[in-house]
């Protein structure tokens, strides 16, 4: 499968950089071919700014500034976000890229009143997330009914092949985790990828 990796992370030393590296590898292991884009690494730009904003449903003009994400998510059979979960949700960087990739036309079409909203990119058959998060999973399930695996996984999900298959891994309470916890979840991780068919 063709995979995108979209990585969300500003520090090279996180644990959540360990999870990408992993799933790299998983993947790479599994025959998949593998593209990385790494939001902060390549300095994009989160902000939607007021002409990109007042061009945002003109087909073409709304492609230019994010061509080569557009490129790269029509290229891909599947998609794996590796983020932290940041205030029970994506952290600003990932937001900003939906904002301004996933932009009708070129991933999706306006909804006709009482329709459902169109479908363009069929050729992406998986979505999976992979995150850590500082709450336990309780309180980010019953609590905060969470908004960041709803946002990706049901989300984008219309906008996609209507088989897609979804995936979502996480480590709860991050922050007091063992090194034998975070080891565990490292080898969970490269486990579920590498069975990726």
């Amino acid at each position: 499968m063709r995979m995108l990796v979209i990585y969300c992370h500003p520090c090279p030393e996180s644990f959540t950089a360990a999870i990408r590296d992993r799933a790299l590898a998983a993947l790479a292991a599994a025959g998949h071919e593998i593209r990385l884009i790494d939001l902060y690494g390549e300095g994009f730009d989160p902000v939607m700014g007021g002409e990109e904003r007042r061009r945002y449903h003109e087909r073409g003009a709304n492609e230019t500034p994010v061509a080569a994400h557009l490129d790269a998510l029509r290229w891909a059979e599947g998609l794996l976000f590796v983020y932290p979960t940041w205030w029970y949700g994506l952290p600003a960087m990932l937001k900003g890229w939906l904002d301004r990739v996933w932009i009708p036309h070129a991933t999706f079409t306006m909804p006709e009143a009482g329709k459902p909203i169109g479908r363009v990119l069929t050729n992406i058959r998986f979505i999976g997330a992979v995150s850590t998060l500082g709450s336990p999973w309780w309180w980010w399930r019953l609590v905060m009914s969470e908004p960041g695996r709803r946002t990706l996984l049901r989300g984008l999900r219309p906008l996609v092949n209507p088989r897609c298959r979804t995936l979502w891994l996480a480590l709860h309470g991050i922050d007091g985790a063992t090194p034998a916890q975070r080891t565990d979840f490292l080898e969970k991780v490269e486990r579920r990828l590498a069975a990726l068919r």
